[in-house]
C-alpha cells in the first residue's frame, strides 16, 4: 500500500486545526498519507459478541482507525474510557461516529459530544435521518444539522452527513442530496458513501468536485449492476483513481473508511480482510 495509511495521530489532528473545512484542496503531505479505516457496521455480528476483541482483530488486518455506529451511543461514559483505552493501547483512532437523529437534538447532543470526547473523535455523523416523504422534510434535516453543527463547534466537533442511495432520486423535482448540500453550512462534513451513491446514478467524482473541503471522511464502497453491493472495491464500476484523486486534490479528505456490509461465502471478518486488500490493490 505503500504506507498510505500510517498517517501520525499528531500529524493529522495537526492538519485538521491548520485547514478550513472549507478550503479547496489539503496539505500536499496528506495526501500520501492518508488513514484507511473501517466502518464498523461492516462487522456488526461480531461487535455485538465481542466489541474489545472485535476492534482489536481490525487493527490487527491494519486498519488505522474505525467508525462506530449508532449503538455506541448507549455507552455509558465508563464503557466509552474502556474502548478508548483499548484503541488507545492498539494503536487506532475513531475520527467519527455514526448517529441516529436524537444526537443532533437538543436533548441529545450533550450525550453525543460527552461520548465523542471521549473517544477522541472530530465528526459526530448522521448516518440517515430516517423516511423524509418531502423536499420541505430535507430542508428541516439541513436546519437540524446546522442547529446542531454550532452548539458541536463550540465543543471542538463538527456535524457530518452520511448519504444512503435515496437522496440521489428526484423527489418534488430535486435530489434530497443536493437539498442537504446546499443548505448545510460548509462546516457540515458531507461523509460521501461511494457504493450508494453510484448504485443510485450518482457520480462520486462529480460530487466531490461540487464541494470542495468538505468530503473529510468517505465510506468507500463498490457497486456493480449486476451483484450489487456484493462486490469489493475495484469488482464493480468505481473509478477509483479518480475518485481518490478527487477526494485527495478537491475534497479535503482526511481518512479513508471502508465498508462492506456482506460478501457472499466469507464471514464479516474475513471480508473485512479481503476488503483491506482489494483496497491496497486500488490505491497503489
Amino acid at each position: 500500500m505503500k504506507n498510505h495509511d500510517t498517517f501520525s495521530r499528531r500529524s493529522f489532528l495537526g492538519l485538521l486545526a491548520a485547514a478550513p473545512l472549507g478550503a479547496a484542496t489539503v496539505a500536499a503531505a496528506a495526501t500520501k498519507h492518508i488513514p484507511v479505516g473501517l466502518e464498523l457496521y461492516s462487522v456488526r455480528d461480531d461487535l455485538k459478541k465481542d466489541l474489545a476483541g472485535t476492534v482489536r482483530e481490525v487493527a490487527q488486518m491494519g486498519y488505522k482507525c474505525v467508525e462506530f455506529y449508532a449503538p455506541y451511543y448507549d455507552w455509558t461514559p465508563s464503557e466509552a474510557k474502556k474502548v478508548r483505552a483499548e484503541m488507545d493501547h492498539l494503536g487506532i483512532r475513531c475520527y467519527s461516529t455514526h448517529n441516529d437523529m436524537k444526537s443532533f437534538t437538543p436533548e441529545g447532543v450533550g450525550k453525543a459530544m460527552e461520548l465523542n470526547h471521549i473517544l477522541g473523535t472530530r465528526y459526530i455523523i448522521l448516518a440517515s435521518p430516517g423516511p423524509v416523504p418531502t423536499i420541505d422534510g430535507w430542508k428541516k434535516v439541513a436546519e437540524t444539522l446546522n442547529k446542531a453543527n454550532r452548539t458541536l463547534m463550540a465543543h471542538g466537533f463538527h456535524a457530518g452527513y452520511h448519504n444512503d442511495d435515496h437522496e440521489w432520486k428526484e423527489l418534488d423535482g430535486k435530489k434530497p442530496i443536493d437539498v442537504v448540500a446546499g443548505d448545510t453550512d460548509k462546516s457540515v462534513v458531507l461523509e460521501l458513501d461511494t457504493g450508494n451513491c453510484m448504485a443510485s446514478g450518482g457520480d462520486p467524482v462529480a460530487f466531490i468536485k461540487s464541494h470542495p473541503g468538505r468530503i473529510r471522511a468517505m465510506h468507500v464502497k463498490d457497486w456493480s449492476p449486476q451483484k450489487q453491493f456484493d462486490v469489493l472495491v475495484g469488482e464493480g464500476i468505481g473509478k477509483w483513481k479518480q475518485i481518490f484523486s478527487a477526494a485527495q486534490t478537491v475534497g479535503g479528505i482526511q481518512y479513508y473508511l471502508i465498508e462492506q456490509e456482506a460478501f457472499s461465502g466469507h464471514t464479516e471478518m474475513q471480508t473485512a480482510k479481503l476488503s483491506l486488500e482489494a483496497f491496497r490493490k486500488v490505491y497503489s
